[in-house]
Formats: C-alpha cells, sequence, structure tokens
C-alpha cells in the first residue's frame, strides 16, 4: 500500500513553496510572477477473467512558475517540487522571459479580481481502501457482469481511487488552495453471437465513494449495454433525426465551449466569433456553468489565475451570451476576464425536459446514437462528421442495433435544429446533460 496521504500536511509544504518561488523570483528581477504547484496520490487496480492484472500506486506532483518582467513572458515547469529544483524552474522561467517579445496581453489577472470567498466546496472525501479490498470490489463487478447470461467474456473491470492537493499562488498576494478526491468502478464486457462480436462498458465515478453505486450494478449494466449491441446492421442513408444519447450530447456541449473559448476566438478559429447576442438555439434552451456548486465534479472558489468563480450563463434564451475567458484571451478581445483560466466548471442546462420515450415518439424515424467515434469536428468552420453506432427506431420504437455508418452535419445547424432535450440526465462528469434530439443530420450507411 502507498504511504498515507495527509492532504492538510501536503496543503502547508505547497503553500510553502509557492510563497518560496514567488519570493525568488522577486529577487532575481521578476515585476510579478505566478506559482501552480499540486501533488496527487491514487491506487488503481484491473482485473480479468476473475485474476488480478494490474496494481499501480501512483504519486505525482509538480510546480510551474510564470514570471513577467515588462511585457515578456516566462514559463518552466518541474515534476519536483524540492527547494533546489524549484530555484532552478524560477531561473530557468527568469531566462525565457529575457529572450521572449513583449506582448501587450501578459500579466497577472488584475488584483481587484482575485478570490476573496474560498469556502469548503466538500470536494475531498478520502477513502481509505486496502489493495485487496480494492481488488475485492473490482472483482465483483466483473463478476456480477459475467454471470449475465449471453456474455462470452470479458475486458475486465478496474477501481481507481485518488486523491490531491493543489495550489496557486500570484505576486499580488493572493494564495489559495484546494483539495479534492476523484473514485471510480468500470466494468468492459464482451458478447458473441452468429453475427459477431459487441462490446460495451459501464463505470460509476464520484467525488465521494459513498456515492458510488454498487459494482455489481455497474457489472451488470455493462452487460446489458453490451447484449443489446448483438445482431448490429448498417442503417439505411438519408436525412434523419438524431438522439444523442446523454454521455453523447455531453460532448456536444464540449464541442460548444470550444467555440466559446477565447483562445479560439482572438485566433479566429472559431465559427463563433462576433456572435454575442445573437441566436445560436432555440429560444427554450440556456446553459450556464456553476463553479461554486458543493460537491460536484469541476467545483472551485477561484480559477487557474486566482480569479474569483462566478455563475456564467453561456447560452441565455438561445442566444450567446458570454465567451469563456481568461485575463489574457480577454485582454486580446478588449474584453475582461470570466472566471475561466483553466475551462468552465460544472456546466447546467436549463430547458424543458421530456422522457426517453417522449423522444423516441418524437423522433418517429431515425437514428439513436449511443457511441461516436474519430475526431472529425472542424471547430473554424463547425463541420461534424462522426463514426457512430446505436440503435434503429422506427414509429417512435427502438428496432434494432446498428453500426458502421456515419453522422455529419454543422454544429451551428445542429444546435438550432435542437428540437428536445431528455430527462435523462447523466450526472457522472462536470456537463449535466440528458439525450439532445436533432432533427435534419445526414446519415451515411448502407
Amino acid at each position: 500500500m502507498a504511504q498515507a496521504f495527509d492532504a492538510n500536511a501536503q496543503q502547508s509544504v505547497l503553500a510553502s513553496r509557492a510563497t518560496d518561488a514567488l519570493a525568488l523570483a522577486k529577487r532575481l528581477g521578476a515585476d510579478a510572477a505566478e506559482v501552480g504547484a499540486s501533488v496527487d496520490q491514487g491506487v488503481g487496480v484491473s482485473v480479468r477473467l476473475g485474476e488480478v492484472e494490474t496494481v499501480e500506486l501512483s504519486r505525482d506532483q509538480g510546480i510551474a512558475v510564470t514570471v513577467y518582467v515588462g511585457q515578456r513572458k516566462g514559463s518552466a515547469s518541474s515534476t519536483d517540487a524540492g527547494s533546489e529544483s524549484i530555484r532552478a524552474t524560477v531561473e530557468k522561467a527568469m531566462a525565457i522571459a529575457r529572450y521572449t517579445g513583449e506582448d501587450p496581453a501578459a500579466g497577472l489577472a488584475d488584483a481587484a479580481l482575485m478570490a476573496r470567498e474560498v469556502p469548503d466546496l466538500h470536494v475531498h472525501h478520502p477513502w481509505a481502501l486496502s489493495i485487496e479490498e480494492a481488488t475485492a470490489l473490482a472483482l465483483r463487478c466483473e463478476r456480477a457482469g459475467r454471470d449475465v447470461a449471453g456474455i462470452t467474456h470479458s475486458d475486465g473491470a478496474s477501481l481507481s481511487t485518488g486523491e490531491g492537493v493543489r495550489v496557486y499562488a500570484n505576486s499580488h498576494g493572493f494564495l489559495g488552495t484546494q483539495k479534492g478526491s476523484r473514485h471510480s468502478f468500470s466494468c468492459m464486457l464482451i458478447a458473441e453471437d452468429g453475427n459477431g462480436m459487441q462490446r460495451d462498458y459501464d463505470y460509476s465515478t464520484a467525488r465521494d465513494p459513498r456515492e458510488l453505486r454498487d459494482p455489481e450494478d455497474v457489472g451488470r449494466e455493462a452487460a446489458r449495454r453490451t447484449l443489446r449491441r448483438l445482431g448490429a446492421k448498417r442503417p439505411a442513408t438519408g436525412t434523419f433525426p438524431v438522439l444523442f444519447d446523454p454521455s453523447m450530447a455531453s460532448g456536444l456541449v464540449g464541442h460548444l465551449m470550444g467555440a466559446l473559448a477565447g483562445g479560439a476566438l482572438y485566433r479566429q478559429a472559431s465559427f463563433l466569433c462576433d456572435r454575442l447576442g445573437t441566436p445560436l438555439f432555440p429560444e427554450w434552451f440556456s446553459l450556464e456553468e456553476r463553479p461554486m456548486e458543493v460537491g460536484a465534479m469541476a467545483s472551485s472558489p477561484f480559477d487557474g489565475e486566482g480569479v474569483q468563480t462566478r455563475n456564467n450563463r453561456f447560452i441565455e434564451q438561445g442566444k450567446v451570451a458570454s465567451y469563456l475567458l481568461s485575463s489574457y484571451s480577454a485582454r486580446r478581445l478588449g474584453m475582461q476576464t470570466t472566471g475561466n483560466a483553466g475551462g468552465a466548471r460544472n456546466l447546467r442546462l436549463s430547458a424543458p425536459l421530456s422522457s426517453f420515450e417522449t423522444l423516441l415518439q418524437q423522433m418517429g424515424r431515425g437514428v439513436w446514437v449511443t457511441e461516436l467515434m474519430g475526431q472529425g469536428v472542424n471547430g473554424v468552420t463547425g463541420d461534424y462528421s462522426r463514426g457512430a453506432a446505436g440503435f434503429w427506431v422506427e414509429n417512435g420504437e427502438v428496432q434494432y442495433p446498428i453500426e458502421e455508418f456515419t453522422i455529419a452535419g454543422n454544429l451551428e445547424q445542429m444546435f438550432a435544429n435542437l428540437r428536445a432535450v431528455g430527462s435523462d440526465t447523466d450526472t457522472r462528469g462536470s456537463i449535466h446533460t440528458g439525450s439532445w434530439l436533432i432533427d435534419n443530420m445526414t446519415v451515411a450507411g448502407s
């Protein structure tokens, strides 16, 4: 078993090292500096066919230093947070800064925006689990799936548990720390019939281990998802409505946020450039982030620059209401940071919700997508084309599994053609959404 992880002690050590690094940067001539430091420790166990395959004990740490000399910026990082390594890292950052070009947008976030409220968001829930206990839970998960009639093989089950501490400090005098944890089960199974083999999986993840589903439930759900794919065919080619499973719909939200990100906007590499205030979705759809949500997967009281996080409404009644900005991208765009250095946190939809059965009835005839493959998304144009697998729907009812086809469209048109959102919300990640029903997508099958 790995040595015990004392999060409070690690927090104190990292805070001290960050403070030392800032002081050194100042002595070496930096006008401003910022430091990020972290340490994580975890255990991972994987089993297959009732036997232990791997046991991994991990411990990662690192420190990153950015210095500003006038409007010149230098950054360096190290996986060793010892005092000698910190000195070398600061010296490297200073050397880089002296040889880089001036950038008018470079610099710390404004001091007035630093987080003043740093509450405990209850995202740290350690799990005192021995290797033997972790192995037993993973074996239970796989066994429950393999016991389901029709399952012929297994790609295994796994359990992972970990916790960590992160610290951010800058020369405004801000120093913020946060402890966090993440735990999960997963299981992937295989079934076979005369048409070939199929595989699928299920998983459960949470900050608090008490919120994980039972390992047997994960195994049985993986079996159910695998068996329903047997007998898959290729669908007809044509233009049909497409129902995106919640885990697939969250990917569409991810593409949206990528297009709203300041880095893409100031580079003119987004199909949503200059779109603030313009319609993108139906009027009944809104999207916001809630970074201070207690216990959620991406909660944080401050962003990657120490800026106080806040609820941001990115889509308001169908219109683009805000971009996703760090202080740097905001300056490049002549705007102000939205507290999103490091990305969006805890994205939540506001929309009328329909049951899955109602979505099928609304669809009538079309494709329910449960798996996507490939990287066919162009953030500049919004063009979208992905390999897919799922189920054919006829007369509002699921008919049979389908595979080896592609779905295509354009993200802007897809968002405008969003007809309904499901009540089957997947809450396992930082994006909470149900299924999305989108009209008029191109399906290329047989």
